[in-house]
């Protein structure tokens, strides 16, 4: 069904030595060239990943730490949030001796649910410095602790009768999600070899589609989505952080940051050999000779300004922030807050319909764990297009049969299979994909910029959709789903014209095929 990329030929890359000062491990590889010229395309070390126990260990860990925590706190609000209002009403009463009306408890709730989003846009925008000054895993621990002081705030603020508490904490986690986003994929997808950072790099998009069903199961009113224990399912994220942060201690920091952005050449030799084994020292040399190469092609900058200014980051910047801005742009969020609704039409009680809705969640989980394999077998081009070009189709679909789903009976049913197709072909590239483009678009000096511009997009169109969602749904009803729908049409056919095949390419190829704006050449 997908056309699948051949297996690449690795091109042994010379450099001239001559009056450079490059490290003794580089030096050994190159003169000894007959070594590297003989590896085939059936021997090349690219073509055979391999899964290091700490390897997998740090995929899964930080997945459940960072990614699914952040997940959890995007979909735990939702269900619980009918006992909240009451609770953050007489709480207001008590404190201040005053009622909110109506509309000011709808003024206070919206605030609540997007200083989240506010806090990611944030976070995301700072993951670029805070990436390149303290580190990938730094970053990672970092992310840890707000996530912590946010679970704390969540579990006192009904002891404490405490609304700002509420505020605060819900701001506190979305600056760790945005930090989480802009940061871990990156942080992911180098530590990882060349065939297998696809693979890695749609982690942290499984971890957020596991986070948001995790919620969903968390805030039941058979489990924490109560009036007496919501503030337990805020907080009870705790566990995934507990489990994702204890083994940190045995995680690397990413061997091409400490090479190319540190210039420390000794200690990312020594991390590249705690992740691939003392026995791998060919598999080594080769990535230490990649990483030299890519130091000195060409002069490359890191700071924010400069990358943003620069030419030849234009395209791959374009395409980055759309993708991820046209994911949330695509209607998932939407899709999920109008699912309910849609499930009662059908003639489902409004009990079932939420758990219809949680078996929604459930799918999405589930296409989105055969991400990993799809990333290792087929094109994103064509992984990318297809999905966009098939939601573009059952959301267009979806307007027309909301339209006119009181004059035909058998159109309910029909929409609920329109939205689990959707959500079905999503996972396929929309989802997964723009979490980790940014990493094979971009060389190491660059790339943390352009994930945090990324990130950034993609809170930015989140808060958008939720602030303006039910605002456009009530003034053009069914026809809310048609801009979802030309997104996905957009994002084709920007993939189709703009985008480079990255499967198997390190970003030292890819990013010279984009370096000249939007007159660059697909190949």
């Amino acid at each position: 069904m997908f056309a699948c990329a051949p297996k690449c030929s690795y091109q042994a890359k010379f450099i001239n030595m001559a009056n450079k000062n490059y490290p003794a491990e580089s030096q050994q590889l190159y003169s000894q060239p007959t070594r590297v010229e003989l590896l085939s395309p059936q021997t090349n070390i690219n073509q055979k990943p391999r899964w290091g126990k700490l390897m997998l260990l740090m995929a899964i860990a930080t997945t459940l730490g960072g990614a699914v925590s952040t997940g959890y706190c995007i979909g735990v609000i939702n269900a619980p949030s009918k006992f909240m209002k009451i609770w953050c009403n007489q709480t207001l009463h008590d404190n201040y001796g005053s009622n909110l009306s109506e509309t000011g408890l709808d003024l206070l709730w919206s605030s609540i649910v997007s200083v989240f989003l506010v806090g990611g846009a944030i976070g995301s925008l700072g993951g670029a410095g805070a990436a390149n000054k303290f580190g990938r895993k730094a970053c990672y621990l970092i992310c840890g602790g707000l996530f912590t002081v946010g679970a704390v705030l969540f579990f006192f603020c009904r002891a404490a009768n405490s609304v700002e508490m509420l505020l605060i904490g819900r701001f506190i986690v979305g600056l760790a999600s945005g930090l989480v986003t802009a940061t871990l994929p990156m942080y992911l997808s180098e530590v990882a070899p060349l065939a297998l950072r696809g693979t890695l790099g749609v982690f942290c998009g499984v971890g957020v589609t596991g986070g948001v069903v995790v919620a969903q199961v968390c805030s039941l009113a058979d489990v924490f989505g109560t009036a007496d224990l919501w503030h337990y399912a805020l907080s009870a994220y705790m566990g995934l952080i507990i489990v994702g942060y204890l083994p940190s201690y045995l995680f690397p920091e990413s061997p091409k940051f400490l090479y190319i952005v540190k210039g420390n050449r000794a200690a990312a030799r020594r991390e590249l050999q705690r992740l691939r084994g003392e026995d791998a020292e060919e598999l080594i040399a080769q990535e230490l000779a990649e990483m030299e190469a890519e130091t000195n092609a060409k002069k490359q900058t890191s700071r924010f300004c400069d990358v943003l200014r620069d030419s030849r980051y234009l395209l791959p910047l374009v395409i980055v922030c759309c993708f991820h801005g046209g994911q949330q742009l695509s209607g998932i969020n939407a899709i999920f807050y109008y699912s309910v609704s849609i499930f009662e039409k059908a003639g489902l009680s409004t009990a079932n319909a939420q758990w219809a809705n949680l078996g929604a969640g459930c799918l999405n989980l589930a296409v989105s764990l055969m991400g990993p394999w799809l990333m290792a077998s087929c094109n994103r081009r064509t992984l990318m297009m297809f999905s966009c070009a098939l939601c573009s189709v059952f959301l267009f679909t979806i307007a027309f049969v909301l339209y006119y789903i009181d004059f035909v009976s058998w159109f309910a049913s029909a929409c609920i299979f329109c939205i689990m197709g959707y959500i079905f072909f999503y996972q396929f590239g929309l989802g997964p994909i723009p979490y980790f483009i940014g990493s094979e678009l971009f060389e190491v000096a660059p790339r943390s910029v352009a994930m945090s511009m990324g990130s950034l997009a993609s809170w930015t169109c989140n808060f958008i959709i939720g602030i303006s969602f039910p605002s456009v749904q009530n003034a053009w009803g069914a026809f809310v789903f048609l801009p979802f729908s030309i997104t996905c049409v957009l994002l084709c056919l920007l993939t189709k014209f703009y985008l480079p095949e990255t499967r198997g390419r390190d970003p030292s190829e890819v990013a010279p095929l984009v370096s000249k704006g939007f007159r660059s050449k697909v190949k």
